[in-house]
């Protein structure tokens, strides 16, 4: 073997010998953002904007993958955990869903019902009625025959609401032509039997139907005496 080819062998090997180290040094690096790193998880990405209080589904979310490590301690990582959950607040587009977004649907308990009207928006407490509240329910009358004063009647008491639904336009009907059309939201209420009749009546012939709030804790017995008021008896 001549000088020349020992020269050849010599740099193929010193060749050889770069291309182990740089794959050896690949390697390493390679390990070393696995350590630091760490295994993937799965995570769940909202896919668009959801309101408070709105009844959570699948399809509200995409599926990914993340780093464990990177992931917080209260992160959903299994869609069986949203069911019968709402939103506790506006989950944004993007955000990683956590369990402290979430809450219990508030469910019936034995005896009651689930019944829905529609309350106009003008005269609900705007915006701060939501699924958990306790309201009173008021309804006014016109007098039954000419001449009858108006009364104020409260229906209910303590109706606990279940579901707040989206607002909507109503159209009046093509019989009656004077009246605006109006927006209404959909309450759902977990009443008795009796109180599901009286709510539905007020729905249905009261000039209007309100809503007003009940703080927590507050002492809502209302004798009978005062369930119905009439402006000339308040002298």
């Amino acid at each position: 073997m001549n000088s020349r080819q020992r020269r050849g062998v010599i740099l193929l090997l010193l060749s050889v010998l770069c291309a182990l180290g740089a794959f050896a040094g690949v390697l390493s690096v390679i390990d070393d953002v696995e350590s630091k790193v760490g295994p993937e998880v799965t995570a769940y990405r909202l896919k668009s904007d959801v309101a408070p209080y709105t009844a959570l589904g699948r399809g509200q979310f995409e599926k990914i993958s993340m780093p464990e490590r990177w992931l917080s301690e209260n992160a959903v990582t299994d869609l069986r955990e949203i069911q019968d959950k709402i939103a506790v607040t506006t989950l944004r587009e993007g955000s990683l869903l956590q369990t402290d977004m979430i809450v219990d649907r508030p469910a019936l308990r034995p005896g009651q019902q689930e019944v829905a009207i529609m309350i106009d928006a003008a005269t609900g407490v705007a915006g701060k009625i939501t699924p958990g509240s306790t309201v009173n329910v008021y309804a006014t009358f016109e007098g039954e025959r000419e001449g009858d004063p108006s009364q104020s009647k409260i229906i209910v008491t303590n109706a606990q609401v279940l579901d707040v639904g989206r607002l909507t336009a109503l159209r009046p009907d093509e019989s009656d032509r004077d009246r605006q059309a109006t927006e209404a939201v959909p309450i759902t209420f977990a009443l008795s039997t009796i109180d599901a009749q009286r709510i539905t009546y007020a729905e249905s012939f009261a000039q209007r139907v309100r809503l007003a709030l009940v703080a927590p804790g507050s002492d809502t017995a209302v004798p009978e005496q005062d369930r119905t008021y009439e402006l000339a008896k308040d002298k």
